[in-house]
């Protein structure tokens, strides 16, 4: 259904190399080049400048990719409602997530989701990613939602959305005044963390040991076993925490707290739907589907 040559146009702007545009739409190089060069004759602009083997979008480019991207949001739904005529679906879902999944990501989905499917009963339960593995052993879920990848090879890993760790501090936190604070300053602070377990506080503990910190070397004030609670905690208190993106929105726009950034310090992790190895319920994947196909705003 898609236009081939703008997918070709759309994978060289993602990767800006057409080596790589060419291994992952298993065509030649040539070919690549050849597309690309009838969009810009078509269009009469210039799509990429060239600097010896480096590319990067020209303006014009730039505003091609910003219509791609929303055209080709626009097809995944229209096949994803268009499948879903032939696919009636009912039954249970049992979702497991981790606390920050189910508190900020999933409760849009879920109303989405009920409000065309409403013959399919979700049912929902949180913990954090240890808990979640072992109900899904148990077979007391579905499918889980967690951050990050665990060394289990019983589970099957499908990407979902990426998030952002960052530092925050209540507004007017002595450590907010410097524009970049450093690494040895988070020493001298006291913090609050999740508690073991946690698949938050193990992509917590990896980050601070690339920049020479120990989790073991904060001071810490509390371990709290929600990021809701950790965040309340904070907006009371001269504590610091590591808390996601999606957590902090509301207090952002509010300036009820503030985001530290910490010199040479970024933390990025990855949520990922998990099922068990050979399942072969299709409830769950058809959910997982209808969720990455979620337009968040």
């Amino acid at each position: 259904m898609f236009d081939f040559r703008l997918r070709v146009f759309y994978t060289v702007a993602k990767r800006l190399n057409f080596t790589k545009a060419a291994e992952a739409l298993y065509i030649t190089q040539p070919a690549v080049t050849k597309h690309i060069k009838e969009i810009e004759n078509y269009f009469k602009v210039k799509l990429f400048d060239r600097n010896g083997t480096k590319i990067k979008l020209t303006p014009a480019g730039e505003t091609l990719l910003h219509y791609a991207e929303q055209l080709f949001a626009i097809y995944q739904n229209l096949e994803f409602d268009l499948d879903a005529f032939t696919q009636r679906k009912s039954g249970t879902l049992r979702i497991g997530a981790s606390t920050t999944a189910a508190q900020y990501l999933l409760p849009p989905i879920l109303a989405a989701f009920h409000h065309k499917f409403e013959t399919v009963k979700v049912q929902l339960v949180t913990g954090n990613t240890e808990l979640i593995e072992t109900a899904l052993q148990q077979k007391t879920i579905d499918l889980g939602i967690i951050e990050g990848k665990s060394r289990n090879t019983v589970f099957k890993y499908t990407p979902f959305v990426k998030d952002e760790l960052v530092l925050v501090a209540k507004t007017g936190h002595p450590l907010a005044k410097k524009s970049v604070a450093k690494p040895e300053d988070l020493l001298k602070c006291s913090f609050l963390l999740r508690e073991p377990g946690s698949g938050t506080l193990e992509v917590i503990a990896h980050a601070l040991k690339q920049s020479g910190i120990k989790i073991g070397d904060l001071n810490v004030e509390m371990q709290l076993d929600s990021p809701e609670s950790i965040k309340l905690y904070l907006l009371n208190s001269e504590a610091l925490a590591f808390l996601s993106v999606y957590a902090i929105f509301k207090e952002l726009k509010n300036n009820e707290c503030t985001i530290i950034d910490v010199k040479g310090l970024t933390i990025e992790r990855q949520f990922n739907f998990i099922q068990a190895q050979g399942d072969t319920e299709t409830l769950p994947d058809f959910f997982i589907k209808f969720a990455i196909n979620y337009n968040f705003k």
